[in-house]
C-alpha cells in the first residue's frame, strides 16, 4: 500500500560537530556509544525544538545521511548520583549532517484542542521556525552535542552513501510512544519502546509509524497531561 501524501511537510537540514544516539531504555550510567545513524524519536525531538504544538504530532518520514559515519571517543567525567565524579568514554558521532523530511497530523488524543486545528497556520509557523533555526536550541541525541537547523530541498545533493544500494544495521530503538500520542487501546495511558529493523538504501532512511514498528514494549503506566480548551484560556505558544 503507498504512503499518503501530506500537503504539510516540512524539509530541513540538521548538523553539527558531534551527535550521541542512544537507547533511552539502556542508558542507565558508564559508558555510552551512539547508533550508527540518528533514531527516529532523537529527530522527532529536533523538529519539537524547531515547532511543536499538542495540537498535533510530528511523523518522520525520512532521513538522508550527508556526511560519512565516524566515530570518536572522549574521557567523560559525569557526575555521580552520590557526589563527585567518575570517569567514562563516550563513543560520539563525529561530523555529522542530515537532510530530514516530516510532516504533521492532527492529534485525535486531544479533541479539547480541535479549535486550534489550522493546518496552514502550524505549516507557516514550522517553515518560518526552520528558517530561524528553531524557537529552542537543537541537540543532536543529548545535551553535549550542539546542532544547528536551516532550510534545503530534500535529495537535492548526493550524500556520502548515495552508491550503496542497501545497508542494513539489525535491531534498533525506534522512539517513545506516550500516553498523549496512544495510537492503539494497548498505548492508552502507558509509556510504550518501539523497535525496528531499520536499511539505509542510496543514503537515505525511510522510517516507519510508530504503529508500524514490528516491536513494541510497555514501560510504564503514564497518564495524560491535561490542557484547557482552546476556547478558553490557551495561549499561542503554550
Amino acid at each position: 500500500m503507498s504512503k499518503p501524501i501530506h500537503d504539510n511537510i516540512v524539509v530541513f537540514e540538521v548538523y553539527g560537530d558531534y551527535a550521541l544516539f542512544t537507547d533511552p531504555i539502556t542508558r542507565i550510567g558508564g559508558e555510552k556509544c551512539t547508533y550508527q545513524i540518528p533514531t527516529y524519536e532523537a529527530i522527532k525531538g529536533i523538529l519539537a525544538s524547531v515547532y511543536w504544538k499538542p495540537t498535533f504530532i510530528w511523523y518522520i518520514d525520512a532521513v538522508k545521511i550527508m556526511n560519512p559515519i565516524q566515530t570518536e571517543v572522549k574521557g567523560i567525567r559525569p557526575i555521580k548520583y552520590g557526589g563527585g565524579n567518575d570517569l567514562a568514554y563516550y563513543t560520539y558521532l563525529k561530523s555529522v549532517r542530515y537532510q530530514v523530511k516530516a510532516h504533521f497530523e492532527w492529534n485525535d488524543n486531544r479533541p479539547e484542542l480541535i479549535a486550534d486545528r489550522n493546518e496552514n497556520k502550524h505549516h507557516n509557523i514550522a517553515k518560518r521556525m526552520i528558517l530561524k533555526g528553531g524557537r529552542r536550541d537543537i541537540f543532536l541525541g543529548t545535551r553535549e552535542c550542539q546542532g544547528y537547523v536551516e532550510p534545503c530541498v530534500f535529495d537535492s545533493e548526493p550524500g556520502a552513501y548515495a552508491e550503496i544500494a542497501e545497508l542494513s544495521f539489525g535491531l534498533m530503538y525506534h522512539g517513545l510512544t506516550y500516553s498523549d500520542e496512544a495510537y492503539s487501546d494497548q498505548t492508552k495511558e502507558k509509556i510504550t519502546a518501539n523497535f525496528w529493523y531499520p536499511v539505509m538504501k542510496n543514503g537515505i532512511i525511510s522510517f516507519p509509524r510508530p504503529e508500524d514498528c514490528p516491536l513494541h514494549k510497555p514501560l510504564r503506566e503514564m497518564k495524560m497531561k491535561e490542557f484547557c480548551s482552546v476556547n478558553e484560556d490557551i495561549s499561542e505558544d503554550f
